[in-house]
């Protein structure tokens, strides 16, 4: 795989030398399983992947070139270029404005941008009307465009079902950078619509199955489906694909849901005819870490903590599977571990802060599942371990446990 020209900050000679020794001894990555470090009084239980992706180091790789070819110009993003708040506020330090937050709301307008201007789009895509907008003001997007090329194989299916007159059904959060540049893109060749969860499927499996009336698909998905949608035609052929961060495994089950409706009311041998197979629209990455934090939760821990910005979807996920089995604190840094008692996290379903004390048992060995979503700099999974070694001051040195591990 491409090495990525990235600042040398990003990378930890630590994690780095621990993710080396898995590559070499599981070249397929068929061994989920996670990596012991055992420091005495503490162990991590680390997971086989984690950290920044090669969308992720694309992207990086692609905006700090923008800079240094840039001199004296005006830079900027169309918005977060992931969602690291780390990453961003690094690449704020070297000049870079963004034009948008997250939501969409503008911090620079449309008619403050000049045909000089470098505007770089990020990991997550843009949509087709933000495309030609700046088309128009004649600034170039090509040079400097991090769409992640997971993202565009999802753009790219969606267009062929498209072309074989399918509707499109997009899991994914409205909301989202990724999915709303995906539904622009989708829309343009298809009728489509933004599904949310297994619950939201249901609602449009019942429709078709006349379970349920169609005005409740308007009320329901209002602001998430192709003007001039049509019940009766464009529920007729479906193929699903995603927003390339949510779970893969609820991405399949709303896919094998459709494809049940779908043989329930034409049949077997009509099912081709009316349900389209996409499951190769998985972001490797995803999958691999979604994969490996199955395998961090066999470990017999006392509680996980996940590395990440609150705002991203692929490390949210990561926490929802840790915690449907042990404690799980959601950080977005090592700062959020305000000393060995307390610790400041993050909880995604009801969006706030919170503290929480006593947070590290006084087991002997304390037992650790540490990992990190895909745009976390794997310097912040070792701030985080130095961090609560700090507490055990009996601990091995991180040297002697990575020579240990590596012989």
């Amino acid at each position: 795989m491409k090495q990525f020209d990235i600042p040398t900050y990003y990378r930890s000679s630590f994690i780095g030398s621990i993710k080396e020794a898995r590559k070499i001894s599981d070249p397929r990555k068929k061994d989920f399983t996670p990596t012991l470090l055992d420091f005495g009084p503490v162990q991590f239980y680390i997971a086989r992947h984690f950290g920044f992706c090669y969308g992720v180091e694309n992207a990086i790789e692609i905006a700090y070139k923008a800079v240094e070819e840039n001199p004296g110009k005006r830079i900027l993003l169309l918005s977060q270029m992931i969602h690291n708040p780390i990453v961003n506020a690094d690449l704020q330090s070297k000049g870079i404005d963004f034009i948008m937050d997250t939501e969409g709301n503008h911090f620079i307008e449309w008619d403050d941008l000049k045909s000089d201007d470098i505007v770089i789009i990020p990991a997550f895509g843009t949509t087709l009307e933000i495309e030609q907008l700046l088309k128009d003001k004649n600034i170039e997007t090509q040079k400097y465009n991090t769409t992640c090329p997971f993202v565009n194989k999802v753009w790219k299916q969606s267009d062929k079902l498209g072309q074989d007159n399918y509707t499109v059904l997009i899991h994914g959060k409205h909301k989202h950078e990724e999915t709303r540049a995906t539904f622009s893109h989708s829309n343009a060749s298809a009728p489509s619509i933004i599904i949310k969860d297994i619950v939201e499927a249901r609602i449009i499996g019942d429709i078709i199955l006349g379970k349920r009336e169609a005005s409740v698909f308007f009320e329901r998905f209002e602001g998430m489906y192709s003007a001039d949608f049509d019940i009766e035609k464009h529920l007729e052929r479906v193929g699903v694909v995603n927003q390339t961060t949510m779970l893969a495994s609820e991405t399949q089950e709303i896919a094998d849901y459709f494809k049940q409706v779908m043989l329930e009311k034409y049949g077997a041998d009509n099912l081709k005819n009316h349900f389209a197979d996409t499951r190769d629209t998985l972001c490797y990455a995803t999958n691999d870490n979604q994969q490996a934090t199955y395998g961090l939760l066999e470990a017999d821990a006392d509680l996980a903590i996940v590395v990440g910005g609150y705002n991203s979807s692929n490390t949210s996920h990561i926490v929802e599977l840790c915690e449907a089995k042990l404690p799980t604190y959601f950080i977005s840094s090592a700062d959020e571990i305000l000393d060995e008692s307390r610790i400041q996290h993050f909880n995604y379903h009801h969006q706030e802060l919170r503290n929480t004390e006593n947070f590290l048992p006084k087991n002997n060995p304390t037992k650790v599942i540490l990992t990190s979503g895909a745009s976390c700099p794997d310097t912040m999974i070792d701030a985080v371990i130095s961090k609560i070694l700090t507490y055990f001051p009996e601990s091995k040195s991180m040297e002697s446990v990575l020579k240990e591990m590596l012989k």
